[in-house]
């Protein structure tokens, strides 16, 4: 299993374009130095000689070589050193005219020593999370078209004033956004549904992301079901793999827990998810309308037991915000 084909046609595009664009910016360097500075030219000619020089030697292979060889050698490094000093008397810095990839691991090829290069993994990772977020309703929410005047007056059936309530945690899933790191601790939003958890989730990932972080978010359903039918070779694409893409994301955000139907490959894909992410350190945030009673008796107690010890508890309150918004219309 793998990412898709879209995900790796993207990844190799984009790898060739950073090398082609690398390797045009330096010959661009290199034209405009030989043009100010002639000696550079002139050292740069005797270098390209020197691999001319190298090629013959080897077809040659007489019994000068080695010393041959050495002379070659000390020829480059001159050049090389004296080019660097050239560089740096008309106020360039001695690598002015190597090529700055952007992956000097690879030299923007996204193989190295045979293998994949990890700026290629990573660029899978992103395309593939592009994939999943692509139908997600992530640009639409911001923590800016946040109201909280929906709780203003209200009490909870505990006598929890909603408007401080959900304050308080506005005012923390907003700190979260703007200060996420590989660090940030897991969060688990639970209540009613109506309340503000999708608004304050897709909030969080659209800041996240902005911010340059990997973030995937879906319900907990479409992405069971996709990698369901990975796992069972029912995909469109043979190539694709949810559970990976999730698992590698900076940060996972999963709505809805609760809603997929009752199934041991979920209960276990569920857990896989939550539990790699815990052990690996990858934030996740969670979101469910169900009541702590009603999670207990759908999940296991390992579930349960992983996101109430290691989540960040954020109790939602208040009234259902859409009902209220459907009769402001219906009223107008």
């Amino acid at each position: 299993m793998g990412y898709s084909s879209t995900a790796y046609e993207r990844a190799e595009a984009e790898v060739n374009s950073r090398r082609v664009r690398s390797e045009t910016e330096n010959r661009m360097r290199i034209e405009k130095i030989e043009a100010e500075i002639p000696e550079i030219k002139e050292l740069n000619r005797q270098l390209s000689e020197t691999s001319v020089d190298l090629a013959k030697l080897i077809l040659k292979h007489d019994g000068d070589m080695q010393k041959n060889l050495e002379r070659l050698r000390e020829n480059n490094l001159y050049c090389q050193k004296s080019i660097g000093e050239l560089l740096s008397e008309h106020g360039y810095p001695k690598d002015y005219l190597d090529v700055k990839y952007v992956c000097p691991i690879c030299c923007d090829r996204g193989v190295t020593g045979g293998s994949r290069c990890v700026c290629f993994s990573e660029l899978l990772n992103k395309f593939a999370v592009e994939e999943l977020n692509i139908n997600s309703a992530m640009k639409l929410c911001s923590f800016d078209s946040f109201s909280l005047e929906y709780y203003r007056g209200k009490t909870d059936s505990s006598g929890i004033d909603c408007y401080s309530k959900m304050s308080d945690i506005f005012s923390y899933c907003k700190r979260y956004a703007q200060t996420f790191s590989q660090n940030s601790p897991n969060i688990f939003m639970i209540g009613k549904t109506g309340l503000g958890k999708t608004h304050l989730s897709l909030s969080i990932a659209k800041t996240v992301s902005e911010r340059g972080f990997i973030t995937a978010y879906g319900s907990v359903l479409n992405y069971l079901r996709a990698i369901e039918a990975e796992h069972f070779g029912r995909a469109e694409d043979p190539r694709a793999d949810t559970l990976t893409v999730l698992l590698n994301a900076d940060l996972l955000i999963l709505d809805d827990l609760g809603s997929e139907y009752d199934s041991s490959f979920y209960a276990a894909t569920i857990y896989n998810i939550i539990n790699t992410r815990i052990n690996q350190g990858s934030p996740t945030v969670i979101s469910s309308n169900l009541s702590s009673a009603e999670l207990q008796k759908k999940y296991n107690d390992r579930i349960i037991s992983r996101i109430l010890g290691t989540y960040d508890l954020l109790r939602f309150v208040g009234e259902d915000i859409r009902q209220i918004k459907r009769l402001e219309s219906v009223n107008k």
